[in-house]
């Protein structure tokens, strides 16, 4: 796992581990694998806590093997519309959290005109991959458990007690 953030940024390893924003965006470069990913695994981790949207800096075509690896912890990600930042309708996020170099530009962009904390948790793209489709799919389950446990210790998630 990287956790290097870009001279001058934050990362999630300072003083903001714990602290639950009310609205994030996560942010890659084509919002087709790691940030609807980042943010399906936000909304089932915190429903109802966190209002929660991706986008990328351009939109591309839904990935099968995200959704594949997202039906396996039964999280579905069919519906996901890739969108960019463009095409977002709502710009009134606490946060920002980028997962690829070129969407964290693009954040730091938006925070010229709105006042947005921005996070770099620099991923990797499993869409670059190589091999058979189980060393591929290994790829993507490694980015998604990844993720999870950056979003479990960034805003402090608590199993729920079985009352």
């Amino acid at each position: 796992m990287v956790d290097d953030a870009p001279s001058g940024e934050r990362s999630s390893s300072d003083k903001t581990v714990g602290v639950r924003p009310g609205a994030v965006l996560f942010a890659c470069r084509i919002n087709v694998i790691r940030s609807p990913i980042a943010a399906a695994l936000t909304r089932q981790l915190f429903p109802n806590q966190i209002y929660t949207r991706s986008a990328g800096v351009r939109p591309g075509v839904p990935d099968p093997f995200a959704r594949t690896v997202m039906d396996e912890i039964g999280v579905d990600i069919s519906r996901h519309v890739p969108r960019s930042f463009e095409e977002l309708e709502d710009t009134n996020f606490d946060l920002i959290i980028t997962l690829a170099p070129e969407a964290h530009h693009a954040a730091l962009e938006l925070t010229r005109s709105h006042a947005i904390d921005v996070e770099y948790w620099p991923t990797f793209d499993p869409s670059l991959a190589t091999g058979s489709r189980s060393q591929i799919l290994d790829a993507y389950r490694g980015l998604r458990d990844e993720l999870t446990l950056r979003i479990k210790k960034r805003f402090a998630w608590q199993p729920r007690s079985a009352d």
